[in-house]
């Protein structure tokens, strides 16, 4: 496999030629989400409704890889479970539409959606330590997948296993095949994950911040991979984290979320030179940048509220330096910035 030197800093995605290359508009969506939100009850009387995912909509169109980004707690990894239907009592999806392809994800019977997880959209979990069972040989769980959708024939599966395992870069496949996720390094592991993920080449692949807790080195390789994938399989991808670096080098567009909401959304290069909403503006000075002397980062005041006392009207108020009296009785719809850019402050309601 030959890798790109990475730059995991903070740079202008104008100098990023793939997606100055991508013809976003003529793309055709592959996954559609609108209103969806997903709420957690705790059984106490009176019944506390926490709102983990309170009304996001975007779409992905195909081919494309989008970053969605925010601080830890925002929401990020519920919203991805809920796509997949894999939320959890006392977690329940409240209201939207999934729609991949067209079909509504949310409509379909548990059995149908069991049938669609693993082969049209696939998902690369947070921590592969906790997703990989320890007590089944790594090759097998790769070829899990190929088997239960009849993908392909058992033997066939095993050696598209081991085709698999040799693509994100693990030496020896056929010896490491039958090595249980315990005797892997945490980069390994994520590789296995990935593995699993593209087995069926789906069209739809979720990145639950695939990249945490790797050295440098590794987020190299692993970012790679997704960008190979991408080009070589036209696969969309949906990419979680809360690191610019790796959204400004391998997204065409971005969804800034906070509070169980998304904020801001559009294109990568008007995110970075006209970031709208104050809080993504935040984000963005608290970010080194490559190329710049050092000097003390923004640092954003307060902290993320919390899900059982969100404040009134705007989340972000509390926070924020620019806050109006109506930000603190309304929450603000989405304003058009540009085309295909949105924010949710009331600073552009007249723009």
């Amino acid at each position: 496999m030959n890798l790109k030197p990475l730059n995991l800093g903070y740079r202008n995605p104008a100098i990023n030629q793939r997606s100055e290359k991508k013809d976003i508009k003529n793309m055709q969506p592959v996954l559609e989400i609108k209103d969806l939100a997903t709420y957690f009850y705790v059984d106490r009387k009176p019944k506390i409704e926490l709102r983990a995912v309170d009304g996001i909509s975007y779409h992905l169109n195909q081919g494309e890889i989008m970053g969605l980004v925010g601080e830890s707690g925002c929401g990020k990894s519920v919203s991805a479970l809920s796509l997949l239907r894999l939320i959890q009592k006392p977690g329940k999806i409240v209201r939207g539409t999934v729609c991949l392809n067209g079909t509504n994800l949310l409509g379909l019977s548990a059995k149908k959606m069991t049938n669609i997880r693993g082969k049209d959209i696939s998902m690369i979990f947070q921590d592969p330590m906790s997703s990989l069972n320890p007590t089944i040989r790594s090759g097998i769980q790769v070829m899990e997948a190929m088997t239960w959708h009849n993908y392909l024939g058992f033997v066939a599966s095993e050696q598209r296993a081991y085709d698999l395992m040799a693509s994100v870069g693990i030496p020896d496949p056929q010896q490491r095949f039958s090595h249980y996720p315990f005797q892997f390094s945490g980069g390994m592991r994520q590789r296995i994950m990935i593995a699993m993920a593209l087995a069926c080449r789906p069209k739809v692949l979720i990145a639950d911040e695939p990249t945490t807790a790797l050295d440098v080195t590794v987020q190299m390789q692993v970012l790679d991979l997704l960008r190979q994938l991408n080009a070589d399989y036209q696969t969309s991808i949906l990419l979680i984290t809360h690191d610019f670096g790796v959204v400004t080098e391998i997204c065409n567009k971005v969804a800034v979320m906070y509070a169980g909401r998304i904020v801001e959304k559009g294109s990568i290069q008007q995110f970075w030179n006209n970031p709208a909403h104050p809080y993504g503006k935040s984000l963005l000075s608290s970010t080194p940048r490559l190329g710049e002397r050092a000097k003390a980062l923004h640092a954003i005041p307060g902290a993320p509220p919390s899900l059982r006392h969100l404040p009134s009207g705007c989340a972000f108020h509390p926070r924020c330096q620019f806050a109006m009296e109506m930000c603190k009785q309304e929450y603000p719809p989405f304003f058009e910035i540009e085309s295909d850019h949105f924010c949710a402050c009331w600073l552009h309601e007249n723009c």
